[in-house]
């Protein structure tokens, strides 16, 4: 199963070809469904201090899409997902068992009245199970068991955009360990308003307009806004060549994962990849334990000529560091005062030949330490002389006052 491959000329139309998209999806359900046969055979006693949430169900194994790009997406990563709506959802929004919940900001009350409220869908109202504002989630879920308890009580979890990026601190790694049950983030508030009271367009605050103003939200909008939630895939976003989404699950048909791997595809292009499809280098799908398997691959490596040099560029060499650090041979003023190369002392390399003028200039210098060595002994014994003197001179002078006090006493 060759991937499609393409030199890619600037074009917005989608390079995929629907035929190898569908075989890479049948041959990567067909490995799924095997791996799933083969552990239910060859299954031993489970183990009883297993983690319950680690063992996944056949139908909740996810079939990613790999986005592989020539350069960076964005320069800083992202902690608000990006969302894209499936033609075909992996999750039902109309499957009666669904339990959710919904992590609000403060006030919870607000939004638990909203839920409540009769213009509400009652179907949908059945299925968010729970309301709970963000303090009262720090307040009541510090223990690791008591937010255990809840990541087991209800199947998806949604959130308030503005509070997505506290939550990790707040839930922990028993909701963010796995990707599975994460907090997916829903627009709670009103609608931004476009138009100003007297019907005129709303001006940009620097263009000396006034701040942005939302209406209040509804409860209709919110059902809109869950469903849309529950019907899309979450794109994250991060300074990095690779790009994986979710784009269905093991039990859904190949013609379905290939209608999602497809839309998904293309809106990941047009909406995220700067210069398009010229950006895009390949796209894989694969499993969670499987490999990768190629549907499109580019054979330019390069987004644009311009990054692709006629000639290598030149390779520095690197010097290295003599041993000491300095040079083997340095300069020092001789005896008539002119400068005279020498080489450092204590230096590993000596030179073998001498010339006549080094060799005078260093006899000199020994000569010339002598002599000061000889003049500062003189000037000792000098010393010394002359100290000894004045102490011999006080010793007679001490003996002749005590012999003339002993000629007195007598």
């Amino acid at each position: 199963m060759a991937p499609q491959s393409t030199a890619l000329a600037t074009t917005a139309s989608s390079p995929l070809d629907s035929q190898q998209t569908l075989r890479a999806t049948t041959a990567l359900l067909k490995k799924l469904q095997s791996e799933e046969v083969s552990k239910k055979d060859t299954a031993e006693k489970s183990d009883l201090l297993a983690d319950a949430d680690e063992d996944e169900v056949a139908d909740s194994i996810p079939v990613w899409l790999v986005l592989s790009t020539k350069k960076h997406i964005i320069d800083k990563q992202r902690l608000k997902p990006g969302k894209i709506v499936l033609p075909n959802p992996y999750l039902d929004a109309n499957d009666e068992t669904l339990r959710i919940c919904l992590i609000t900001a403060d006030p919870q009350r607000k939004y638990k009245d909203l839920i409540a409220d009769e213009s509400f869908p009652l179907e949908l109202g059945k299925r968010v199970s729970r309301v709970v504002g963000i303090t009262k989630l720090k307040a009541k879920y510090k223990s690791f068991e008591a937010r255990r308890q809840l990541f087991d009580e209800y199947d998806v979890f949604l959130a308030d955009d503005r509070i997505i990026t506290y939550l990790p601190t707040v839930l922990g790694k028993v909701f963010y360990k796995s990707g599975s049950k994460r907090p997916i983030p829903v627009t709670l508030e009103g609608k931004r308003q476009s138009i100003d009271e007297k019907g005129n367009k709303r001006r940009k605050l620097a263009e000396g307009g006034s701040k942005v103003t939302k209406s209040d939200v509804k409860p209709s909008d919110i059902a809109q806004q869950i469903e849309r939630t529950l019907s899309s895939t979450l794109v994250h976003l991060a300074p990095s060549t690779t790009t994986a989404v979710k784009v269905g699950t093991q039990s859904m048909e190949p013609k379905q994962l290939q209608e999602n791997i497809e839309h998904v595809t293309n809106s990941l292009v047009e909406k995220y990849v700067p210069q398009k499809w010229q950006n895009v280098r390949s796209v894989h799908i694969k499993g969670p334990n499987t490999v990768a398997l190629p549907i499109w691959m580019t054979t330019e490596l390069w987004e644009d000529e311009k990054d692709v040099l006629d000639e290598p560029l030149p390779v520095k060499q690197s010097k290295k560091r003599k041993r000491g650090g300095l040079a083997d041979v340095i300069e020092v003023p001789g005896p008539d005062g002119v400068m005279r190369k020498l080489e450092k002392p204590g230096s590993d390399k000596k030179s073998k030949t001498d010339d006549a003028e080094t060799i005078e200039a260093k006899a000199a210098e020994k000569e010339e330490k002598a002599a000061r060595k000889q003049a500062l002994k003189d000037q000792k014994d000098a010393a010394k002389k002359a100290v000894n003197g004045a102490a011999k001179t006080e010793e007679k002078k001490s003996t002749r006052k005590t012999r003339m006090k002993a000629a007195d006493l007598i």
